[in-house]
């Protein structure tokens, strides 16, 4: 699996890696399945849900770990 980064959309990190769906619904992106994560990036809906970079950089550190 390639690099995830803040610029990689939502439906790409899930479809790559099912599993990814567990952290995301952990950090409160529940929106992986809605038609926005078609068109957005990670950071774009960490954003929308009111993440700080701070918080975009561990959901990152946890998916490239997986």
């Amino acid at each position: 699996m390639k690099k995830i980064t803040k610029k990689t959309k939502l439906n790409e990190i899930v479809q790559e890696n099912p599993k990814a769906i567990e952290i995301l619904f952990g950090a409160g992106l529940s929106c992986v399945g809605c038609p926005m994560a078609q068109q957005e990036t990670l950071e774009d809906g960490c954003k929308a849900h009111g993440m700080n970079d701070k918080d975009i950089n561990e959901i990152l550190r946890k998916l490239n770990k997986k």
